[in-house]
């Protein structure tokens, strides 16, 4: 009897049937900013938006129950049972250009820019990388999704908790020191995972259903949001 394929499989098959191409990002090369705060990310700050993780081993990943259809419910013990996928997934930067891969979900991904778009270059051996400039974000609402830093370094999270009416004025960037991760909440809006070196390895945890729903913010707004990529003072 032939093996099953496991969940990580069935994501690599369909892994070329996806709404954007995110290594080829579709974006103007020069667009407005929007300046989105940054704040420290600690257990209060992040209320609403997700959980800190200091046990990535054991920290709960949420899996939200299939809905139901109409007036009859589903069945209690049922329409939560695809599981999770987990893997590493890594962040690293060439040139002005961030990159990311999520091996859980075989994905891999041009996330955003430290310069406009248009004057970015991969090459670039003296990079300012003091923001990052993203164009996408989405959010899961199958289930919930853990970072956490395998390399102890600092990284910045950029979240909104807004559901689809959701606008660039929602967003808060959060500062982490490295000491700990994040379990991000179904449904919470969120892009890279910024990290604050220039190649960074985390634990990957979230739902094996993967549904996503994505926002093109140069499309619906015609802005790139601008994350700030050095420490609050405060």
């Amino acid at each position: 009897m032939s093996k099953p394929p496991s969940p990580n499989d069935t994501s690599k098959k369909y892994a070329e049937k996806k709404s954007f191409d995110y290594m080829n990002p579709a974006v103007p090369d020069e667009l407005p900013l929007f300046h989105v705060p940054l704040i420290k990310a600690t257990s209060d700050s992040l209320q609403g938006f997700g959980t800190v993780v200091t046990d990535y081993m054991s920290h709960p990943v949420e899996i939200v129950q299939w809905p139901a259809q109409g007036w009859r419910k589903i069945d209690e013990g049922t329409g939560d049972e695809a599981g999770h996928l987990e893997g590493i997934f890594e962040f690293w930067w060439e040139g002005d250009v961030l990159l990311g891969q999520n091996m859980a979900v075989n994905d891999r991904y041009i996330l955003g820019w430290s310069e406009q778009p248009g004057k970015a270059s991969r090459e670039n051996i003296t990079p300012d990388r003091s923001q990052l400039l993203i164009w996408h974000a989405n959010y899961h609402p199958d289930g919930a999704q853990l970072f956490y830093p395998l390399d102890n370094k600092p990284f910045i999270a950029a979240l909104a908790k807004t559901g689809d009416d959701m606008k660039p004025e929602d967003w808060v960037a959060f500062y982490c020191d490295g000491s700990f991760g994040l379990c991000i909440h179904p449904g919470i809006w969120h892009e890279a995972i910024t990290p604050l070196s220039p190649k960074s390895r985390f634990y990957d945890k979230q739902g094996a259903v993967h549904a996503r729903v994505s926002c093109d913010f140069t499309k619906e707004f015609g802005v790139f949001l601008r994350i700030p990529l050095t420490p609050p003072s405060d």
